[in-house]
C-alpha cells in the first residue's frame, strides 16, 4: 500500500511539477513585459520632468520681467532654444532685413557727417593732421611711449571708404577718431606750441559742429532702439505662444502617463492575485494527491 501511494505521488507529482514550470514560465514572461513597461515609463517621466522644468523656468523668468526685476530681455539669449520657436526663420529674415535697412540709414548719416569733416580738413590749420605723424623723420623717439593710438585724417578717410569689413559702422566711431587726432596732438605737444594751439582750435570748431549734427544721430539711435524693442517683443510673444502650446501638450501627455501607470498598477495587482490563487491551488492538489492519489486532480486554473 505504501509502495502504491509513493508511486501515485511520483506520477502525479510530475504533472504538478510540469504545471508549476509552465506557470513559472508564463509568470516570468509577464514579469519581463511589466519590467519593460516600467522602464519605458521611467524614461518617459524623466523627459516629461525636463519639459516641465523648462516651462516653469520660462514663466518664472517672464514673471520677473513683468514685475520689473529685470530691465533687459532675456528671452532671446539662447539661440538653440529660439530655433524651436514657430516662425523662427521668419524672425531671422526680418532681423536681417531690419539690420540692412538700419545700416543703410547709418551710412547716409555718415555721408552727411562727411561735410563736417571736409570743413575741418579744409581749414588752414588742418595740414599737420592730414597724414600720420612722421615719427622717424621728425626724430620723435618717445612718440609711441606717449601716444597709445595714433590717428590722422587720411586714416579716417580710408576707414570710411573701406569695403573689407573694417569700415566704420557708426558715426560716433568716426567722431571718436576725429577727437583722437586733436587730443593726441594736444597731449604730445606743449600747450604753448603752435600745433597744440591749432589742434585745440580745430577741436573746438569740430565739437560745435558735432553738437549741431548730434540730433540726427540720437534720432536714428532712438529709432533703432524702438525697432529692436519691437522685434524683441515679437519674439517674446512667439516664445509665449510656443510654451503655452507646449504646456497644453505636456498636460495631455501627463494625463496619458497617469492612465498608463494606473493600468500597470491594476495589471500588477491582478498578477499578484493570480499567483496567490495558483499557489493555493497547487498546494491543494499536492495535499489531495497525497491523501487519495486515485482521484482525478482538480482542474488547473487558467
Amino acid at each position: 500500500m505504501e509502495e502504491e501511494l509513493m508511486i501515485g505521488i511520483d506520477v502525479d507529482g510530475d504533472g504538478i511539477e510540469k504545471m508549476e514550470e509552465n506557470n513559472a514560465a508564463a509568470a516570468a514572461a509577464d514579469d519581463d513585459d511589466i519590467g519593460h513597461q516600467v522602464d519605458d515609463l521611467f524614461t518617459k517621466v524623466e523627459k516629461l520632468e525636463q519639459r516641465v522644468n523648462e516651462i516653469e523656468q520660462f514663466y518664472l523668468t517672464s514673471s520677473k520681467m513683468q514685475s520689473g526685476t529685470s530691465q533687459k530681455s532675456s528671452f532671446v539669449k539662447d539661440k538653440e532654444k529660439l530655433k524651436h520657436i514657430p516662425g523662427y526663420k521668419k524672425h531671422q529674415q526680418e532681423a536681417a532685413r531690419r539690420e540692412a535697412i538700419a545700416a543703410k540709414r547709418m551710412q547716409d548719416i555718415m555721408r552727411q557727417f562727411g561735410s563736417i569733416l571736409r570743413q575741418i580738413t579744409q581749414h588752414k590749420w588742418a595740414w599737420p593732421f592730414m597724414q600720420p605723424v612722421d615719427v622717424e623723420g621728425l626724430g620723435l623717439r618717445d612718440y609711441y611711449e606717449v601716444i597709445d593710438r595714433p590717428m590722422d585724417f587720411s586714416t579716417i578717410k580710408n576707414q570710411m571708404e573701406a569695403k573689407d569689413g573694417t569700415e566704420y559702422k557708426h558715426v560716433r566711431d568716426i567722431c571718436s577718431d576725429v577727437r583722437l587726432v586733436f587730443q593726441n596732438a594736444m597731449k604730445y605737444n606743449d600747450d604753448k606750441s603752435d600745433v597744440h594751439a591749432m589742434a585745440k582750435t580745430l577741436l573746438e570748431k569740430f565739437e560745435e559742429k558735432w553738437l549741431q549734427f548730434l540730433p540726427r544721430v540720437t534720432e536714428e539711435e532712438k529709432r533703432r532702439e524702438e525697432e529692436e524693442a519691437e522685434a524683441q517683443l515679437s519674439i517674446q510673444r512667439s516664445q509665449e505662444a510656443a510654451h503655452a502650446k507646449m504646456a497644453r501638450d505636456l498636460s495631455n501627455e501627463l494625463y496619458e502617463t497617469d492612465m498608463q501607470l494606473e493600468k500597470l498598477r491594476e495589471t500588477v495587482v491582478q498578477k499578484c492575485r493570480y499567483v496567490n490563487v495558483i499557489s493555493s491551488a497547487t498546494l491543494i492538489q499536492v495535499f489531495l494527491y497525497s491523501v487519495n492519489p486515485t482521484k482525478s486532480p482538480i482542474p488547473r486554473l487558467r
